[in-house]
């Protein structure tokens, strides 16, 4: 994955909150050329939450699968798996990969593929997270353990990213990225 024939690999990170699945969601639906790395977990789905937001699985194949070494990045958050798993590189006929992933899954793409463009998205304001959290259905204890990591993480995803952006307008947020993405690609 480090040669100009190889794949982008677009990294899209920030505090949960922010809006990240949704302006993948929206990027995926512009851009034929970007295929999106489906991440797994084995927390609950939130209800009226997609059916393929993540690959849902038990603790026990989440384990199997890190002892394969099957995970670009994995992490434990409130007592639940979350991960990355490897693409499989010939199956992508050409198209640009995007992850969207926790600071700490991030931070591990980046040491293994510095070539890899991270951008790290912040909300608008605190409150304004919490307000989406909350709208989430998020219960009270994980939307409070969410805003004290977004605090702690802020700072450190806004040193390694590579783009640093608020998502304060969805469209706008969108485009911002669409445009990041083409610059990047350019420079290939």
């Amino acid at each position: 994955m480090t040669n100009s024939g190889s794949p982008l690999i677009v990294v899209v990170s920030g505090p949960g909150g922010v809006g990240k699945g949704t302006i993948v969601d929206r990027l995926i639906e512009q851009d034929e050329r970007l295929w999106l790395s489906r991440s797994w977990t084995t927390r609950e789905r939130r209800e009226g939450e997609s059916a393929d937001a993540y690959t849902f699985c038990a603790p026990q194949q989440f384990e199997e699968r890190i002892a394969t070494n099957g995970f670009l990045e994995w992490t434990e958050f409130l007592g639940n798996y979350y991960g990355t798993p490897v693409p499989d590189l010939d199956g992508l006929d050409g198209r640009d990969v995007v992850l969207e992933i926790e600071l700490d899954g991030a931070r591990q793409v980046k040491a293994r593929f510095p070539e890899a463009i991270l951008i790290f998205l912040l909300p608008p304001s605190r409150e304004e997270q919490e307000r989406r959290l909350r709208g989430r259905g998020d219960a009270n204890d994980k939307v409070f353990a969410r805003l004290r990591k977004a605090e702690l993480e802020e700072p450190l995803g806004k040193a390694l990213a590579d783009y640093v952006l608020v998502n304060d307008d969805l469209d706008g947020t969108v485009r911002e990225m669409v445009s990041v993405i083409a610059a990047e690609r350019s420079r290939r």
